[in-house]
């Protein structure tokens, strides 16, 4: 299944703007993740990220930074890493326009298939990433950290 670019939703915020992560955006990034998840990524994940030359974004309005979305890319697949939306702009298709941002990168850079990891306990972002067109494929036992213990990863798909 081919995946098709849809337009932005009307009830985006105004005056996005879309740019290249830096060391500097760092702190506004991690508070956008310790907010957001019981396990969030550390500030060196993020370093890392930038300093490997992944295709890492932010997302601003008016000036705010409001979301971020990390991806790799090799051997004509690509790997989303994080998508996150500060919570304040949720619910709004921030977080869709973010993942819709990286399909049409990986397209552009002739990527074929795309792949990521959810937590079968985020209802919300499974519920983004089917609507879009990642198919599941796959499962990763025990990928994610929970408490207690560890968590199922449902690995999905998209072909581009």
């Amino acid at each position: 299944m081919s995946a098709e670019l849809e337009q932005p939703p009307k009830s985006l915020p105004p005056g996005l703007r879309m740019r290249a992560m830096t060391y500097t955006d760092l702190p506004k990034v991690n508070a956008i993740e310790q907010a957001s998840y019981p396990f969030p990524w550390s500030d060196g994940v993020f370093r890392d990220c930038i300093r490997v030359g992944y295709f890492c974004r932010v997302l601003e309005t008016r000036g705010e930074l409001i979301g971020y979305a990390l991806m790799s890319m090799g051997a004509g697949e690509a790997h989303v890493l994080n998508v996150c939306v500060r919570m304040d702009f949720r619910e709004n298709g921030v977080g869709r326009y973010l993942v819709n941002m990286l399909i049409e990168h990986a397209r552009s850079v002739l990527v074929t298939d795309m792949f990521l990891e959810v937590r079968p306990s985020n209802p919300s972002a499974i519920h983004l990433y089917e609507t879009i067109g990642f198919r599941r494929v796959g499962l990763r036992k025990g990928y994610y950290q929970a408490d207690p213990g560890r968590e199922d990863a449902w690995v999905y798909k998209l072909t581009l």
